[in-house]
């Protein structure tokens, strides 16, 4: 007999990540022991509460997906007035970005490891992002796997919505069907506005990352896209 489905507990919808197993070394692990305390704030299905987290008010970024937080952290240091919270699933990249807030002191940074799509839901209030960054997230290049991909019309429109008056989002990919995908449906949400005619320039704020350099040096492209809230 199957037990019945628990009311509370929303049905679950299709990810756009795979949990996969990931070695750690000694010092991510010292840094999730450690830091993770302090820097790490739990899901939950309550609004999370930036002045409180952050002791101060300012305007607050989120990142989604930051893999090993390469990037995550340089903004942060490079933009110090800005707040940023940063979502990522992948419990290694948690642990390398905590051992870089440690090891650069980085005040403005605070992580959640849980689905993005469920902390904006629940954690983030409407109307309160100043940025949103969603840089690399997987392709999903087979075609049978496209609905997977995390830069849908609904959760665009989900986006736009937690977005102050004037706020970005900036998007950023390595796979040019992606692209295309992502410049038309961010292009068709009435909400925001393209600050390009296209693709954007890469802000000076995003940093190369490793990989990307590396995808650079073979020809390969990278597209960014930056749009606003109208």
């Amino acid at each position: 007999m199957t037990a019945p489905s628990d009311p509370t507990v929303p049905p679950r919808g299709i990810k756009s990540f795979v949990l996969r197993a990931g070695r750690m070394g000694p010092g991510q692990v010292r840094a999730l022991e450690t830091l993770g305390p302090r820097y790490v704030i739990p899901f939950s299905r309550q609004r999370f509460d930036p002045q409180a987290a952050f002791g101060r008010s300012a305007p607050l970024v989120l990142e989604i997906g930051f893999g090993m937080g390469d990037a995550t952290a340089a903004i942060a240091q490079a933009l110090p007035g800005t707040d940023f919270l940063g979502v990522e699933v992948h419990t290694p990249g948690i642990g390398a970005l905590l051992k870089q807030i440690g090891e650069k002191e980085i005040a403005n940074l605070r992580i959640v490891q849980h689905d993005a799509v469920e902390v904006l839901e629940h954690m983030v209030a409407p109307g309160s992002l100043a940025g949103v960054h969603v840089f690399f997230p997987d392709p999903w290049h087979k075609k049978k796997h496209n609905k997977r991909r995390l830069i849908q019309a609904p959760f665009v429109a989900k986006l736009a919505t937690h977005l102050a008056p004037g706020g970005y989002l900036h998007c950023a990919t390595d796979w040019q069907p992606y692209a295309e995908q992502m410049l038309e449906v961010l292009s068709a949400e009435p909400a925001l506005a393209n600050t390009a005619d296209g693709y954007a320039p890469t802000p000076a704020y995003r940093p190369l990352t490793k990989f990307e350099n590396r995808g650079l040096k073979l020809g390969h492209g990278v597209w960014d896209l930056v749009f606003t809230k109208r």
